[in-house]
């Protein structure tokens, strides 16, 4: 009896014994395969290394997109569960792969043994292989991890970070009329609040760029969004005007490093035949935050009643309540962004293998789960991992106190920023790096130049019908009247008003002209571009009224007395019609850029990103001399909204073009300094643009056409 038991279980063992050899033969099949299938550039890069292999007795190759180093690695046993009879369950929790598992004179992959003894180029001749061969392997990795809902919830995330960028540029173009009566901002400084945000903005995307490719996308992603979350809050409180520029400097900052962080972010975790779409859909939420602002400012800044004040001091009225409910986007971005693990392909660029196989397993299994497919395991075992060059770093001997230890640390990352740039600079991607600042230069002077040109054109036409409907009254004798309702776009010349009373009244674009005032009452007088040229006063009383010195120009004042003269700024009196139609007119502005949107997306892979690019810009450029027939305010919202709509074609592509040129080491510090080139032609363009208003309508047009048809 006890021999049959002994014998059934040597039948038992030898069985599983020779299940676990026919699952180890169909490992190297399946392996075999893979390697097939995978481009001659890649079979050469592996025979180099195995090369190596030989000589140093080092480097390991395994997972199943690499010929198997050794049977018990390339087993299934080292890394699937087993429970007390050795069963294998298929999808239960592996374990890290280690990287030292086979040999006991192996160390950690992409850190080999004798270094030392190798200069600088010959590490950076080898790390450059081993990237190209990464690239090769993470691609096929991406497309077993699969599209799904990882990259959805990803999407959203990063969605509502690109929002909170498109809400910046759009804020301070809403609140600048009501801050500058609010914070009494002279003509001469309300342009300096416009420049400051790009400004900003520029240092910002140059800034952050480069730290993502040093400590993470994730990490510099949260860290700016809650700059700028932090800032947009604290200026809609604070009441002077330099704190305010203050705020709104670096909230930009902050704000500023959202674009390149976010497409280098996204763009490593979708594969090459999605990417280009996916991205396109992405720059979506950048139309929805000039959507959510306008939306904003036509609710909430016009009611003027929506605001407090405590004492005399402290006034809060209904433009900082916009600036709040602006902020919310990016607040939610930080929020979500905790819960969003890094980017894999980042990880893998410096070494971090573990982590970053399990954040693929992550992406992987979330997206099985999703399509049904729990059971089916992450079968990647290995990852390539280029080599990791030592930086040598000076360290002073008095970095004892902290603040020393900060400088010295900062002073560090900001040098390896400035590396990182300069090496944007070098072959291969010199080339890139000249072609793209000229596309993005020219575009964005374009662009911009042309944004700002159009509403302050469309003003000038209204200021022109305006004044074409002002109201001449000539050779006026009033006398013991009492003037208590409102006067508007009047011009009054060479009257006399004797005995007269003018109460609780509002001057709306007034001008009185040689006239005479004589035993007249001014009470509870409100005004707005309102003045008394050449006129006299005789015996007349000003009480609680806005009439300051420079409303009475070349004017005489005899024997008159002022009582609670109200000085400084208020906010005006303009009607709702006016915010509501500038506000309209950004809505629809942004509007158009919907079904630009929508094409970009559905042929950006299938036409080429060049392709795409090309046609935008010369289709912008085209549409650029139909406003040559713009000669009323509705001619002139049809061409923005047809010039933002195939302009906007262009930036996707650039976007798209943009980080599939950069490596990984570089992307984000090469799209930001683009995305900071970008915004100082986005002054420039302002600046000269905005400067011929009024003047002629040819240069712009010229210009505009001239740079989008390079």
């Amino acid at each position: 009896m006890e021999d049959t038991y002994k014998d059934r279980t040597s039948l038992v063992k030898g069985a599983k014994d020779i299940a676990k050899e026919v699952k180890r033969q169909a490992v190297k099949k399946v392996n075999k395969a893979v390697d097939k299938a995978q481009d001659g550039y890649t079979q050469r890069s592996y025979n180099r290394f195995q090369d190596e292999e030989d000589d140093d007795d080092y480097y390991v190759q395994g997972g199943n997109y690499g010929v198997e180093a050794n049977d018990d690695e390339g087993s299934s046993e080292a890394t699937e569960g087993h429970d007390e009879d050795d069963e294998i369950y298929e999808g239960e929790y592996q374990g890290i792969p280690s990287m030292g598992q086979g040999k006991d004179d192996m160390v950690a992959l992409g850190q080999p043994m004798h270094d030392e003894y190798k200069d600088r180029h010959e590490l950076e001749t080898e790390r450059k292989a081993d990237e190209e061969e990464l690239a090769q392997q993470y691609e096929l990795i991406i497309q077993e991890c699969g599209h799904g809902r990882f990259q959805w919830a990803l999407f959203f995330v990063l969605g509502m970070a690109l929002m909170a960028d498109g809400v910046e540029v759009f804020v301070v173009g809403f609140v600048l009329p009501s801050a500058e009566t609010d914070m009494c901002i002279p003509n001469s400084g309300s342009g300096w609040l416009g420049s400051i945000v790009y400004l900003g903005m520029m240092v910002g995307a140059f800034f952050w760029g480069g730290l993502a490719d040093k400590v993470g996308r994730r990490q510099s992603l949260l860290i700016c969004m809650s700059v700028n979350g932090f800032f947009a809050f604290l200026s809609s409180f604070v009441q002077g005007y330099g704190f305010f520029l203050f705020c709104r400097l670096f909230s930009g900052f902050g704000i500023g490093g959202a674009l390149p962080t976010v497409f280098s972010y996204f763009s490593e975790v979708l594969a090459r035949e999605k990417r280009g779409e996916h991205l396109s859909w992405l720059c979506m939420f950048w139309m929805i935050g000039g959507i959510y602002a306008s939306a904003m400012a036509w609710a909430i800044i016009p009611h003027y009643g929506w605001s407090f004040s405590m004492g005399s001091a402290y006034q809060f009225h209904s433009w900082r309540v916009f600036v709040i409910v602006c902020a919310l986007p990016c607040v939610s971005s930080v929020v979500a962004l905790t819960f969003m693990p890094e980017s894999p392909r980042f990880l893998l660029e410096v070494g971090k293998h573990d982590e970053a196989w399990m954040i693929l397993k992550q992406i992987h299994d979330t997206n099985m789960r999703a399509r049904g497919q729990p059971e089916k395991v992450f079968t990647v075992t290995r990852i390539k991992t280029p080599k990791q060059i030592d930086e040598l770093i000076e360290i002073e001997s008095d970095t004892g106190t902290w603040y020393r230890r900060c400088f010295v640390r900062i002073r560090t990352e900001l040098y390896g920023i400035w590396l990182t740039f300069m090496r944007c600079f070098n072959y291969p991607v010199k080339d890139n790096t000249i072609k793209l600042t000229a596309v993005w230069f020219t575009l964005s002077f374009g662009y911009y130049g042309l944004s700002v040109w159009f509403p302050d054109v469309i003003k000038h036409l209204q200021s022109d019908e305006y004044a074409s409907r002002v109201k001449h009254f000539r050779n006026e004798e009033v006398s013991h009247f009492v003037f208590n309702f409102t006067l508007e776009n009047q011009i009054h010349s060479n009257g006399e008003y004797i005995n007269d009373r003018f109460i609780m009244m509002k001057f709306k674009s007034v001008t009185f002209e040689d006239s005479l005032f004589k035993n007249c009452v001014f009470e509870d007088i409100t005004s707005l571009n309102t003045y008394f040229r050449n006129c006299t006063f005789v015996n007349t009383t000003f009480y609680n009224t806005d009439l300051e010195q420079y409303k009475f120009v070349d004017s005489e004042l005899i024997n008159c007395t002022f009582f609670h003269v109200r000085t400084g700024c208020q906010i005006s009196f303009d009607d709702d019609y006016s915010a509501y139609w500038i506000y309209f007119v950004n809505f629809l502005g942004t509007l158009a850029v919907l079904p630009g949107n929508i094409v970009s997306a559905l042929l950006m892979d299938r036409i080429g990103r060049l392709t795409m690019l090309g046609g935008s810009m010369v289709l912008s450029g085209i549409s650029c001399f139909f406003l040559w027939f713009g000669t009323s305010e509705s001619m002139m919202i049809g061409m923005l909204c047809l010039y933002n709509g195939l302009t906007i074609s262009a930036w996707n592509s650039l976007d798209v073009i943009t980080v599939e040129l950069y490596p990984t080491d570089r992307r984000a510090t090469g799209f930001g300094f683009l995305n900071a080139l970008c915004k100082a032609a986005a002054v420039l363009g302002n600046l000269i643009f905005g400067s011929l208003v009024g003047i002629t309508k040819a240069i712009p047009i010229l210009l505009a056409s001239t740079v989008l048809c390079e």
